[in-house]
């Protein structure tokens, strides 16, 4: 608590350097690290309701999530392939 005080009291704040813009919190990079972050917690309520609600074994919710990632980078690549023809 007294650090903190001293910190302002003696207005050591005035020597620290601001954050860069590319790290502030409404940066395209935090954004985007929020956004993964919010997916993967979707992804962890989808995989409790796989096991918890409708049963499926863990392997099974494990291979569910394999398959839609490997057909969903499928499906990425063949729009990004199309595109690039254009």
């Amino acid at each position: 608590k007294t650090d903190f005080i001293n910190f302002i009291s003696e207005q050591e704040w005035k020597s620290i350097e601001p954050v860069s813009s590319w790290f502030g919190p409404s940066s395209f990079l935090m954004s985007s690290m929020s956004a993964l972050f919010q997916l993967s917690m979707w992804i962890r309520h989808c995989h409790g309701y796989l096991t918890e609600n409708l049963g499926i074994p863990v392997w099974g919710s494990y291979a569910l999530f394999a398959l839609a990632t490997l057909f969903s980078g499928l499906i990425l690549g063949l729009v990004s392939a199309a595109l690039e023809r254009d």
